[in-house]
């Protein structure tokens, strides 16, 4: 499943971020935005959502949040 179609509130683990732009992947990662890294949305927007990495708060846009594959974290199975 993609970010934009996760539940609020609810933590989950990033699977991989499908982008092809080098730039905005490297800026990604320098905000935590990777494999394996825990993601939670706070809320969701029609223009995109907000969530949280590490101990940031981050607006992401429509396309972006679908192009991040995330799964439900096992701590929240």
């Amino acid at each position: 499943m993609n970010l934009k179609e996760a539940v609020e509130g609810k933590e989950y683990r990033i699977q991989q971020v499908l982008i092809q732009d080098e730039e905005l992947d490297g800026f990604l990662f320098s905000l935590g935005c990777y494999e394996g890294e825990k993601i939670t949305v706070i809320a969701h927007r029609r223009s995109g959502c907000t969530v949280s990495i590490k101990d940031g708060r981050y607006s992401v846009d429509n396309q972006l949040a679908e192009a991040i594959m995330i799964e439900l974290d096992n701590a929240e199975a």
